[in-house]
């Protein structure tokens, strides 16, 4: 492998369609486009394309944009996007693709990794992409999805799905958790955290978590789990009880648990869980601590504890995550398989 290859930068083409969502197709470019490696280095190469040749595409706003790259393009991808479009014609209505984007997703290569963000689903669904495999979509499009495409196995509750070589996520901002989670699958914690904090997004919001959250934005009036949860980020290496949290916001339990449940989607055990998890993730790929130290760091207590929930989690255990990172971050992309393949379907929660 000679150096220039090594140091290629992995390339993600974004697919513009007619009616596309400004926001969602600048997602991809905002996320991978701040990915650098130690080095300072950039990670990816983002690329904007048509089904046609150069030229304007029409946006679902007040304006067009001007792509500067044809469907060739999508022959040079590491990465294909699509993102969400409001003008997808038969491919929303029937269920099958125009003769112009067929032609073009023709051009995709064998094992390109390919990524639906929101109604950008329909385009891989249309094309057969999806059948026999879990996907999701913006939960308002969920029901006429699955009955459009009733070989796909559907999920509306999560905010996406990593199945390997193939990610699909809701709408709008669950596409920047998907992108921030694929910069994380290909490059670790580190990398992803300081794409996270360059756009002032959370680091990590896991896939399995519910895409309509009944307080997503609690009262002002009540009392939240906020400080709660702020105090077991700063203590995950010991024990925490729900009683512990329901105390910090001087609540019941049931209280608790139930306000928690509205504002975060899930359960406070699950969460905790999720978050140990990440924290193991980061130890294991920033330090040489010893599993059990790890173990004990991130607050699973025992390596076996631990292990069982990387393996539920990612679908490798601590030493084979490790050994798949290092050999990753040292050989570069062409490394990247090593862990892909087990820590791919899991995401989904």
């Amino acid at each position: 492998m000679t150096s220039d290859r090594t140091h290629r930068p992995h390339r993600v083409v974004v697919l513009a369609l007619d009616g596309i969502i400004p926001f969602e197709l600048g997602i991809p470019q905002r996320i991978f486009g701040l990915a650098r490696d130690a080095g300072r280095r950039p990670l990816y190469e983002v690329v904007t394309c048509s089904v046609r040749p150069p030229g304007p595409v029409r946006t679902d706003a007040d304006f067009a944009i001007l792509v500067e790259h044809g469907p060739e393009a999508l022959a040079t991808a590491d990465t294909v996007v699509v993102p969400a479009s409001y003008e997808l014609g038969p491919v929303h209505e029937e269920g099958v693709l125009t003769g112009e984007l067929a032609a073009a997703l023709a051009l995709v290569r064998p094992g390109t990794r390919l990524v639906a963000i929101c109604t950008g689903g329909y385009v891989l669904a249309a094309a057969g992409l999806l059948d026999g495999r879990p996907a999701t979509t913006h939960w308002a499009s969920a029901d006429h999805f699955q009955r459009l495409f009733p070989k796909v196995r559907v999920d509306a509750d999560v905010l996406f799905i990593d199945d390997g070589s193939v990610l699909t996520s809701a709408g709008v901002a669950a596409g920047i958790d998907l992108c921030v989670h694929i910069v994380r699958r290909d490059h670790g914690t580190a990398v992803a955290n300081e794409v996270a904090r360059r756009t002032v997004v959370p680091p990590h919001r896991d896939g399995g978590q519910a895409q309509f959250i009944e307080r997503p934005v609690p009262d002002p009036q009540q009392a939240t789990t906020t400080d709660a949860r702020a105090w077991a980020l700063g203590r995950l290496h010991e024990p925490i009880q729900l009683r512990d949290l329901a105390e910090r916001e001087a609540m019941s339990v049931r209280t608790f648990t139930r306000r928690f449940r509205e504002e975060v989607g899930v359960s406070p055990g699950q969460w905790l869980t999720r978050q140990r998890v990440e924290r193991a993730r980061h130890l294991l790929e920033s330090t040489d601590l010893s599993v059990d130290q790890v173990a004990r760091d991130a607050g699973f207590g025992t390596a076996q504890s631990m292990r069982q929930h990387l393996q539920a989690t990612l679908g490798v255990t601590p030493t084979t995550y490790r050994r798949a990172f290092r050999a990753r971050a040292g050989a570069g992309a062409e490394a990247r398989a090593g862990i892909e393949a087990g820590a791919g379907a899991r995401s989904s929660g």
